[in-house]
């Protein structure tokens, strides 16, 4: 005999079988609908309270904690009877489910999601090490698993490990059965070795090993340091010492190998071909100079005397007191040291001097200085000669003279050092001179030496690649004139000029200097450079010498001598040199 709760369990079974179902209104009344209707009706919400019973129509919200619930909805979607009352979403922001279905079919399902969502929980392990290192450890294991987990093991078994170079610790998160694995190989791998004689000698390319040496003893300095920080090999304690063998350029390492493989890392970044930098300088001045000197002086043997010295020639060194006397060896001496014409009279007690002097001189300087340096070093470039300077003079007892004679260099002068920047940038620093004899030092300051005419420009700029700049200039102009006269008889018009000396002085100079960095990083660039240099010297030198003159032919082949050639190109090459020096100059 049934009773009413079975009764109504028998009812609703019956309408699922002719694809209806009953929704309960909460007041009392029993909606019938179609079961595919059911899911959008007022379904009531069940919990594990009241989860419901048979064939009654339920919505149920289960929240998933280790797995995802994207993942999961499509499996119980399977398993729900979607075409009626059955419907299972998800939503992910909260990693829920919501299932609509009869309460049989929600109580199966929620046992699959509660079994489901236990298999998926991982835990953490942390497993410290005594002797390996974390980080080396960690990456071995993974690598060892990594093949092995994309076929034999399921992806939710696979488990990831993390090194924590602070606690020289490894931690591993996985299943239980796929984390003792992995704990076990890392145990395995942790292990004490013997480091004694650990030695390895690595030859360099580019670098310079005296100079690597400072620079690794301060990293391994650090390295140990940190090591010393945590419960880690002892190995890594004991130190490593850096030694460089300068006749085979290379550097000898012993100590850790934790240690001698950071080092090894470090000086491959550091073994580099560095690239070079062609830096191009033009200098260009112009001078002019115009002067004039004119001047008349008179002499009275018994009134006196209108002399001017800005003359270059005073009347006074010529004018004797005898008349007919002839140029001694001190007129001769004051003669030669004037330029220029005089002419003058000596009548009684009376004696005139005219002298007139007009200069010109120009002086035109094209210097092209180049030279090639590596990035980051000062390159000097000196192309002059040195000129004697008297420093000091002694006269000893005997009227011996003893001078002491300085040499300084003058010329040109070219210092640079060049820094690569990012996006073919070159900071230059530079320091350039020209220097020279000045044509009336010899003349007029014969006492205290020669006197020199220098430019410098000391600079720092920022220049493109192949880009020319002025690094600086000067235009210069310069008027000097002085007039001597006698008081009074130098003012008359037009007799006034036989009572004055005049004296006009013009300079012009204009410099500019420029420079070009380029930069080389490939050697066939610098090959290139070369060829391109030594054609600009050819035809200079053919344009100097004549056609008739055979230059010294070198082409681009010829100036690449790589190592895999036979000795050809440079028996040619040395062939064109002596044809080249045996001409007739």
């Amino acid at each position: 005999m049934l009773n009413e709760e079975q009764y109504y369990q028998f009812f609703l079974s019956v309408l699922d079988v002719y694809g209806f179902a009953v929704v309960d209104m909460h007041n009392g009344i029993l909606k019938v609908v179609r079961s595919k209707d059911a899911k959008t009706s007022a379904v009531p919400v069940a919990s594990d309270v009241s989860p419901g019973t048979g064939d009654e129509v339920v919505t149920r919200v289960v929240p998933v904690s280790n797995v995802a619930a994207r993942d999961l909805a499509p499996l119980l979607r399977q398993l729900n009877d979607n075409a009626g009352a059955g419907s299972v979403v998800h939503y992910e922001p909260s990693n829920v489910l919501l299932m609509t279905g009869r309460a049989a079919v929600m109580k199966r399902l929620m046992e699959i999601v509660e079994r489901v969502d236990k298999v998926g929980n991982r835990s953490v392990a942390t497993v410290p090490l005594t002797y390996a290192s974390a980080t080396d450890v960690a990456r071995l294991v993974t690598e060892l698993t990594k093949e092995t987990d994309k076929t034999a093991i399921p992806a939710w078994m696979t488990a990831k490990l993390v090194a924590d170079e602070r606690t020289n610790s490894v931690l591993v998160s996985g299943e239980p059965i796929s984390q003792q694995r992995i704990i076990s190989i890392i145990k395995q791998l942790d292990r004490q070795e013997d480091v004694q004689g650990n030695t390895k000698v690595i030859y360099l390319k580019y670098a310079k090993a005296k100079d690597l040496v400072e620079v690794l003893t301060g990293i391994s300095s650090s390295i140990e340091n940190d090591s010393k920080k945590s419960p880690s090999t002892e190995a890594l304690r004991k130190g490593v010492t850096i030694k460089s063998h300068e006749q085979t350029n290379a550097l000898i390492l012993t100590g850790a190998p934790d240690v001698i493989r950071d080092l090894e890392n470090v000086i491959s970044q550091l073994d580099i071909r560095r690239p070079q930098v062609l830096v191009e300088a033009i200098i260009a001045e112009i001078q002019d100079a115009d002067g004039l000197n004119l001047g008349i002086q008179w002499v009275n043997k018994h009134a006196g005397v209108a002399q001017f010295t800005s003359t270059g020639l005073p009347i006074t060194t010529m004018v004797q007191t005898r008349q007919n006397e002839i140029l001694d060896s001190d007129q001769s001496n004051a003669l030669s040291m004037f330029n220029g014409i005089a002419a003058g009279f000596y009548q009684g007690n009376w004696a005139m001097l005219l002298t007139a002097l007009s200069t010109s001189s120009k002086n035109d300087i094209l210097a092209t200085p180049s030279i090639v340096t590596l990035d980051n070093m000062e390159a000097t470039f000196n192309v002059g000669q040195e000129v004697p300077v008297l420093s000091g003079s002694q006269t000893t007892s005997g009227d011996n003279i003893f001078n002491t004679v300085e040499r300084k260099t003058v010329g040109i002068k070219l210092r640079v050092k060049p820094q690569i920047n990012e996006g073919d940038s070159v900071l230059l620093e530079i320091e350039q001179e020209v220097s020279g004899v000045a044509d009336t030092a010899v003349a007029t300051t014969t006492d205290l030496g020669a006197t020199f005419n220098t430019r410098t420009v000391t600079n720092a700029m920022l220049v493109g690649n192949g880009e020319t700049v002025v690094v600086g200039g000067l235009l210069d102009k310069s008027i000097r004139g002085s007039e001597s006269k006698v008081p009074l008889l130098g003012d008359i018009p037009v007799l006034g000029h036989l009572f004055r000396a005049k004296s006009e002085q013009t300079a012009k100079r204009n410099l500019m200097l420029f420079i070009r960095p380029t930069i080389i990083r490939e050697r066939d660039g610098f090959r290139h450079a070369s060829a391109e240099k030594y054609q600009s010297f050819n035809q200079e030198q053919v344009q100097s010498r004549g056609k008739e003159t055979t230059a010294l032919t070198l082409n681009e082949e010829q100036l690449r001598l790589s190592p895999d050639q036979d000795d050809t190109a440079f028996r040619k090459v040395k062939a064109a040199i002596a044809a080249f020096y045996a001409q007739e100059m």
